[in-house]
């Protein structure tokens, strides 16, 4: 069955050659950072120890972990949740509904865990099976984007995402088709952005920590900065879980294997990188530098919690006293620019203190490896290039009040640099 006939949106990622260069290089440079963050030399750009085959990467009982761990956030998602909100209005003018219970997923699973390992679980064995978890966590990605290109097939041009329907399979596969692509209630994508592997991120974490501890006596104060430090991102990415529904993921993005991948495999295997550099290469750090490192981190969170809870005020009650004066831009579509407050100082604050935190996170595995750098690295070009797309975006819904915004917040990113 062929696709449909393809949008006219600008092809983004280098097109089908790019998207299909990704798929590739994605997970190969995954298990490369899970290969190499265990070896002696640890180096970043150097080639793997060695190459794993078939049968240390497959096993039955990762993929059976991996599914039920899927398994229980999908229970926990449908739980009672605190709130319901609604989404941004979508092409036929009707807005989705969103369980807000991601921290009650979390504080749910920790108690879950805290329960099996009192009752004997043993989850230091949990770093042991990275590179088996991960390559379930991988063909579970490639499957469950075939199922949701295929979904996509019989979906109505309404509930098609703009970038992800450009008749080229391939391309189609990688962005996504189905900008909200749900069975019943459940909405697959907004369930996945946050909570699988997130969540999965700091259990990798604490199972690290406890092995770090079983191995040495104690955990490191460097390994205990790294899971506090991630924690509090994940805890504050769930508390806010409703200001997910204004990213461009949600909102603009389709639902296939760029995300799918993201969420299910990249995030949990490559953001606890770490924390795994740590466990096989511990690093000496007193209180005086960790201090200083705590001082970088909270200066970071300070900075991204203040802009994004700014900009949520903002887009949720413009009158709200806490914002009403601050200056704004008026624009064709109704819409007001903030050009003052936190996003007077730059385009994208909140990823300037992304940045920030991420440099913290890796300063704990001192500064003679470049393999913990790998996350700040990625994750620097990663907002610039969101940053880019977004950029293309706003240029083309605001037109002349964008080009004024530039004008008055001529910074994107950094202030002074970029």
């Amino acid at each position: 069955m062929a696709p449909p006939q393809g949008s006219r949106a600008p092809l983004e990622f280098g097109g089908p050659l790019g998207a299909a260069a990704l798929m590739l290089l994605l997970p190969v440079t995954m298990f490369h950072l899970l290969l190499v963050a265990r070896s002696g030399p640890a180096r970043l750009l150097g080639p793997p120890p060695y190459l794993p085959g078939l049968e240390e990467l497959w096993s039955p009982w990762a993929l059976l972990l991996c599914l039920t761990w899927l398994g229980l956030q999908a229970a926990l998602y449908l739980l009672p949740a605190r709130k319901v909100a609604e989404g941004q209005e979508l092409k036929d003018k009707s807005r989705l509904r969103y369980p807000i219970n991601g921290f009650q997923a979390l504080v749910l699973t920790a108690l879950l865990v805290g329960l099996g390992v009192s009752a004997g679980l043993p989850l230091s064995a949990l770093p042991e099976m990275l590179l088996p978890l991960a390559f379930a966590a991988t063909l579970t990605a490639f499957i469950f984007s075939l199922l949701l290109y295929l979904k996509a097939l019989l979906a109505p041009a309404s509930a098609l995402a703009p970038g992800g329907n450009s008749g080229n399979l391939i391309y189609d596969f990688f962005l996504g088709r189905e900008l909200n692509p749900r069975i019943c209630s459940f909405d697959f994508k907004y369930f996945c952005e946050l909570r699988p592997g997130l969540i999965g991120w700091v259990l990798i974490n604490l199972a690290l920590l406890i092995q770090e501890a079983e191995l040495r006596g104690s955990p490191s104060l460097a390994m205990w900065l790294v899971n506090g430090f991630q924690l509090l991102y994940v805890g504050d990415a769930l508390w806010y879980e409703e200001a997910v529904l204004t990213t461009m993921d949600i909102i603009h993005d389709g639902f296939g294997f760029m995300l799918a991948f993201g969420d299910l495999a990249w995030v949990p295997f490559t953001y606890s990188l770490q924390a795994q550099f740590l466990l096989y290469h511990p690093q000496p750090l007193g209180w005086p530098l960790a201090s200083f490192i705590c001082l970088i981190n909270a200066v970071g969170y300070y900075i991204f919690r203040g802009a994004n809870s700014q900009k949520n005020t903002f887009r949720k009650n413009p009158s709200d006293p806490r914002v009403a004066d601050l200056e704004t831009i008026s624009t064709a579509t109704g819409r007001r620019l903030l050009v003052s407050g936190w996003w007077g100082m730059v385009r994208h604050p909140n990823y300037l203190g992304d940045l920030i935190m991420a440099l913290a996170w890796s300063l704990p595995c001192g500064v003679f490896h470049l393999l913990p750098y790998f996350y700040f690295l990625y994750f620097t070009a990663l907002l610039v290039h969101r940053e880019d797309r977004d950029e293309r975006q706003c240029r083309q819904k605001y037109g002349l009040a964008w080009h004024e915004y530039c004008r008055r917040v001529p910074y994107r990113i950094v202030p002074y640099i970029y």
